[in-house]
């Protein structure tokens, strides 16, 4: 019985943990195959918007 509940119990989490990556694996390999010349649209226009800011938070060493 408690070979089953194991089993059981490494089943469920692998279900969970492929369906909760699914998306992220999906967007990727899409990004990757479909993105063409605008894969890294968003991360350009974010260091745009970021270029000048103030450093927040944290000690640097």
């Amino acid at each position: 019985m408690a070979a089953y509940i194991t089993d059981l119990i490494v089943v469920a989490l692998l279900i969970i943990g492929i369906t909760a990556f699914m998306g992220d694996i999906t967007n990727g390999l899409g990004n990757r195959l479909f993105g063409g010349k605008h894969r890294s649209e968003y991360v350009d226009q974010n260091a745009r918007f970021q270029t000048g800011w103030k450093a927040v938070g944290g000690k640097k060493k």
